[in-house]
Order: C-alpha cells, then structure tokens, then sequence
C-alpha cells in the first residue's frame, strides 16, 4: 500500500480518486440526482482510468511488449464495456450500440491518426509493415462484418429513407 500512496501524493490527478466513494455516496443519499451522479461519475473515472493504464505499462515492463499490447487494448476499452452493461441493463441498445461504434471509431482513427503525428513530430520518416498493415486492416474488416452481421436479417429489404416522426 505504500507505493500507492507515494504514487497517490505525487500526482495531483490521482487526488481525484477521492471521487470514487462520493459517488457511492451521493447515489445512496440522492438516487434522483442524475446530472449531479454524472458528473461526479465522470470524476471518479479518470483516476480510474489512470491507473489502468499504468497499471498495464507495469505489466508491458516485465512480460515484453506483445502481452502488454494485448492487456492495454484489453482494459483500455474497460470503460465503455462498463458503459455498455449498465445500458444493457437499462435496456438502453441504441446507446449500447453508439458506446461500441464510438470505441470503434476512437481507437482506430484518432489513436492512428495521434500515432502518426507523434512519431512524424520525433522522426522524419517513418517505416510501416505492410504485412502488418495489411492484416490489421482485414482484422478490422472482420469485426466491423460480425457487427454488422447479426443486424441483417433474411428476407429484410435495407431502406435508406429517414422515418418520419
């Protein structure tokens, strides 16, 4: 517990993890306070996610750099698979489906796009793998197919017109 605490009174955006029993709090004293629970929630998330993520940096250190890839883009997406089950609990599915095509769009574009300006800003050129390029591309091919997919159904005819309301 005492690195924890070190790391804690050493980084101010860790002091917000105080956030965390206060939404307990207040969602036990005011249910119906929503806005009030959402801020606070949004609070309490960013310490959270913090610590994530150097949790999983600590992890990448001592087992190489392939594990600790796949734990970061694992828990890194922690956060909207929460989202996405206290909306399936609500029956929320529209949102459900919004929270994934947005952590969708999030890591594969705005990630990429931060990727290339960090690297181009410390190096003139820069090598790619198409190899890897390429089979990155067809794993996202895939997954945006297996979305897709299960919203087909035999025998619907696809219409493009806006319902009117």
């Amino acid at each position: 517990m005492n690195p924890l605490f070190k790391e804690i009174r050493h980084s101010p955006l860790l002091w917000m993890l105080a956030f965390v029993p206060t939404v307990l709090v207040v969602e036990t004293i005011a249910p119906s306070a929503h806005t009030s629970l959402f801020v606070l929630a949004v609070l309490a998330i960013v310490p959270l996610a913090a610590l994530l993520s150097h949790a999983t940096e600590s992890v990448a250190e001592k087992t190489g750099d392939a594990i600790g890839g796949l734990l970061n883009a694992t828990l890194g997406n922690l956060t909207e698979l929460i989202i996405a089950l206290a909306a399936l609990r609500a029956g929320e599915y529209m949102l459900v489906k919004a929270s994934i095509a947005g952590a969708i769009v999030t890591n594969s574009l705005f990630m990429l796009g931060a990727s290339f300006l960090l690297g181009g800003l410390r190096h003139r050129v820069q090598d790619y793998n198409r190899a890897g390029g390429r089979l990155h591309a067809a794993l996202l091919l895939m997954a945006t197919i297996a979305l897709l997919a299960p919203a087909t159904r035999p025998g619907r005819r696809w219409t493009w017109a806006i319902p009117e309301s």
